[in-house]
């Protein structure tokens, strides 16, 4: 499968992978029909734990084998998977996916932020970073509105979905620390997350079952919409995660992480448009203003310094 991708213009796995991250959200929203939020979130690691290990075994992609590395692993999965997928659906519960998609903008901004907590050898603090990150958190705030009772999201929700987009940041920076002289070929990275997270959402699953007095199995809503909801769950897991983790793969193989990354800006853009189209959600007038604020402050963080007259820029 990755030999026949390769072959794809990366712009094109480039749209398709906007496309498919920005649908998660709404395919969270008509998830939460029929399940539960921690159904929904071991659902769809455990649905992409199976469809990447599938292409694991199509490619004899080596997994790691020593237990270090998998340890590592863990830790950057419970940030990457277990604490995000969760966060964003839990949020769902209570503000709008289109309001869960702006939530998810931070990332960008996040990741340089807890790049410079952790001295990262690479990063180092710059009036544009500082910039980014001001911009960011006051798009936050723009979108939250925290002054109006009524004209923002809600404010739990709304920070829970923050939460999931600062998770990222915090897991992409990890792993850049924690694995950088540790080698885990192509695709075995995001399937060795999915491995690793899936235990993390089931213990939360069978936690909650425990103290809410509940089964796994369970439905939670309209039993006619157990199908549908089911069929966008596994959606959300094979597509929406498993395929969208090969697709930036191939993304990043083709024109490096600094334009695979840039893929993030668009993800909210695709979670809005298709909350307003298909599940007739609205965003006021300061929510419009804040997203392009957190976008933009992601378009910033993600430019590189213009090198000076003479001197190569760094690989």
């Amino acid at each position: 499968m990755t030999s026949a991708l390769s072959r794809i213009p990366w712009q094109a796995m480039w749209i398709v992978l906007a496309v498919i991250w920005g649908s998660s959200f709404l395919l969270m929203r008509l998830g939460l029909d029929a399940l539960h939020p921690m159904q929904i979130a071991a659902l769809r690691v455990g649905i992409a734990a199976i469809t990447l290990l599938v292409l694991v075994a199509a490619t004899r992609t080596r997994l790691p084998g020593d237990r270090r590395t998998w340890g590592l692993l863990s830790l950057c999965s419970f940030f990457l998977t277990a604490l995000p997928f969760t966060c964003f659906v839990v949020a769902e519960t209570r503000i709008s996916s289109a309001a869960a998609g702006l939530g998810n903008a931070i990332s960008p901004v996040a990741t340089v932020l807890f790049a410079l907590l952790l001295l990262l050898p690479s990063d180092r603090l710059t009036p544009r970073k500082l910039t980014a990150v001001l911009l960011g958190l006051a798009g936050v705030v723009l979108i939250a509105q925290p002054w109006s009772a009524e004209g923002g999201p809600d404010l739990l929700g709304f920070g829970i979905a923050v939460l999931g987009g600062v998770s990222y940041g915090i897991g992409w920076t990890l792993n850049r620390r924690l694995l950088a002289g540790t080698e885990v070929p192509g695709i075995a990275h995001p399937t060795a997350l999915m491995i690793t997270g899936f235990p993390m959402t089931l213990v939360a699953l069978l936690a909650t079952c425990l103290v809410e007095g509940w089964s796994p199995v369970a439905v939670h809503g309209d039993p006619e919409t157990l199908w549908s909801s089911l069929l966008a769950v596994v959606a959300l897991g094979a597509v929406g995660t498993g395929v969208a983790y090969i697709l930036q793969f191939e993304v990043v193989r083709a024109v490096g992480p600094t334009v695979g990354a840039t893929v993030t800006y668009l993800i909210p853009v695709v979670a809005v448009t298709l909350g307003v189209l298909v599940l007739g959600e609205s965003l006021g007038v300061w929510q419009v203003i804040g997203a392009v604020v957190v976008i933009g402050a992601g378009v910033l963080v993600g430019q590189r310094p213009k090198a000076k007259a003479g001197v190569a820029a760094p690989a």
